[in-house]
């Protein structure tokens, strides 16, 4: 049953992260100050802007305004859903994440997985004992696949047969459900559902905590499809998934490259050689998603394709869909196999060492884009490489802004023989926030906002002695949620500002409160708490003023005893504050 994630386990979740190990164990942080700095991973920049704090656990971008706690930093990152971050966060800190009953964050996709594991053993048992077994174990053997990875890879056998994954795990209506939920099953025109992957070699597709979400089928014998895929699901998205990833960095300490194949048996037959860095689209053209994944893993990719027409044409393909995410630093290659071959039959036939200078050997992104601009145009004349210019600026263009981006229009210039673009300073120009000083900050802001501003990023706030009553009744935008904000943490003095944010982060008012942190992210508490003070006394005047104005207004008709005795109340506490130097801070 779907359940929400009980607030009271995400606030001990957040305690127990650290938001600057997390976010330095993906992007290198430097010291700056007491706070963090590393160039923005969600914008490009030359100048660090990205501030990582651990004394209030949340991140802040100055040039693109990006903020948020570690949970909407894995969010952004990972391009995780809210519950995939919270479970990612659980799994590293190696407990479970409990559910209560009821609507919440999500539905529970915990027993999703757990059909899914089920099916990847069933599928195992089968390619031990099962008919057709026989045939599926010798198939493997000629592939040259041991059983060291067919293990490591959850490698498996779907038998012939139309109902053998139902009779073994759909026991109940429920189990049946998620069968079909998953993808496990299809469903004939007539309505009649069947197993969906028979007698087909199967390949457990996870994701990167290691939990399968799909499968892929390779058909034993003639047929189509030769390979087929798990259908969309809530858990599996085809174009966004790489195969082999999760195995790869599991095998690889320091994952540097990653090598880029068609299919499943690629990954594996180049795995049973030795080389484990690699991962396979799922019968799709490289996707944006796919080159942030990659991205976001290693610094290197390479591409392998055939060296034929559709394999090069690929391979462009592949270029035009990386170039806007060559920030510097990153690589992109380019390997082409010789007419014929894939990587399982050349690894084969030339051995580890051979295929793996190969890879070494690939050529680089800029090389090919040129190599290939050039082979369509005349070179010797002045018209072809002005033709060359234009079909180059428009792809370097597309290039983010720094020093590989350069290079290639110096490339270009050379080829050319002219100067052909000043790129940096052709494309517009992102504008850079910066911190201002803390007066300007406080004081353009209105003192609503001042004061949820400051309790949010100070929550002790809400526990000092003698704060000012009376603003709770000014009709104001922002004094409800000031109002809840005081009170939870009153009686929750132990949350913390990502605390906060996260219990509103599925309300209109969370996006509100994740700006104004990020606003006075960089502020010390010298006389906050002050400020908070005056800021609350300032409102209260407010709301008095409102009340006297109102008062007086109604006074002309005719006032009860009740509220004369309140507008002489107010009347002398007006009298009281005209005396006193106007300290307000409006």
């Amino acid at each position: 049953m779907a359940g929400r994630i009980p607030s009271q386990f995400i606030d001990q979740l957040l305690d127990r992260v650290d938001i600057v190990d997390l976010i330095n164990s993906r992007i290198p942080l430097k010291k700056a100050g007491k706070d963090y700095q590393a160039c923005c991973p969600f914008h490009d920049e030359k100048t660090p802007s990205f501030t990582v704090s651990r004394e209030k656990q949340f991140y802040h971008c100055f040039g693109c305004g990006a903020h948020g706690t570690v949970i909407g930093f894995l969010m952004d990152y990972e391009n995780l859903g809210f519950v995939d971050a919270v479970e990612e966060l659980a799994a590293q800190q190696g407990i479970e994440v409990p559910r209560e009953g009821g609507a919440g964050q999500g539905p529970d996709h915990r027993p999703l997985y757990g059909m899914l594991e089920q099916a990847t053993r069933f599928y195992q048992d089968a390619l031990r004992q099962s008919p057709g077994a026989p045939r599926a174990v010798a198939y493997l053997k000629q592939r040259g696949l041991s059983g060291d990875i067919a293990a490591r890879y959850a490698i498996g056998f779907a038998p012939p047969g139309f109902n053998n994954l139902m009779q073994r795990l759909g026991d109940s209506p429920e189990h049946l459900e998620q069968l079909w939920i998953t993808g496990l099953l299809a469903e004939s025109e007539e309505g009649r559902r069947y197993d969906r992957f028979r007698e087909r070699i199967m390949f457990p597709i996870r994701n990167h905590r290691g939990q399968v979400i799909g499968f892929g089928g390779r058909l034993l014998g003639d047929g189509k499809p030769k390979y087929l895929n798990s259908p969309e699901t809530p858990l599996f998205h085809k174009g966004q998934e790489l195969y082999g990833l999760f195995e790869a960095r599991k095998a690889v300490r320091k994952l540097e490259r990653l090598l880029v194949v068609e299919g499943y048996m690629d990954v594996v037959a180049l795995a049973q050689f030795g080389i484990d860095h690699c991962v396979a689209t799922l019968g799709t053209a490289t996707s944006h998603e796919h080159m942030e994944r990659l991205f976001r893993a290693v610094p290197e990719v390479v591409f392998c394709f055939d060296g034929d027409r559709a394999g090069r044409e690929a391979a462009w393909k592949a270029l035009e869909t990386t170039l806007p995410l060559m920030k510097d630093g990153r690589e992109a290659r380019f390997l082409f196999l010789p007419d014929g071959e894939d990587p399982d039959s050349l690894v084969r036939k030339e051995g580890s060492a051979a295929f793996k200078q190969r890879i070494s050997d690939a050529t680089p992104l800029s090389r090919f884009l040129f190599d290939k601009l050039t082979g369509e145009v005349d070179m010797t004349s002045a018209g072809g490489r002005a033709q060359l210019a234009e079909m180059a600026k428009k792809l370097l263009q597309r290039l983010p802004s720094g020093i590989f981006r350069q290079l290639l229009a110096k490339q270009l210039d050379e080829r050319v023989g002219v100067t052909v673009v000043q790129l940096d300073t052709d494309l517009p120009a992102r504008p850079q926030r910066r911190p201002i000083g803390r007066n300007r900050y406080l004081g353009t802001m209105p003192p609503v906002r001042r004061a949820i501003a400051l309790l949010v990023t100070n929550p002790q706030f809400a526990c000092c002695q003698s704060l000012p009553e009376g603003w709770e009744q000014l009709p104001q935008p922002g004094i409800p949620l000031l109002k809840e904000l005081l009170e939870l943490l009153r009686t929750q003095p132990n949350l913390t500002t990502v605390a906060i944010l996260e219990r509103w982060r599925e309300r209109e008012e969370g996006r509100h409160l994740g700006k104004l942190t990020a606003t006075l992210l960089p502020l010390g508490e010298e006389n906050m708490e002050r400020e908070f003070h005056d800021t609350l006394e300032n409102l209260a005047r407010q709301a008095s003023e409102a009340e006297w104005a109102a008062l007086m207004t109604k006074a002309r008709e005719g006032l009860s005893e009740v509220e004369k005795a309140r507008l002489r109340e107010l009347a002398s506490e007006k009298s009281e504050r005209d005396r006193q130097p106007d300290n307000r801070n409006e």
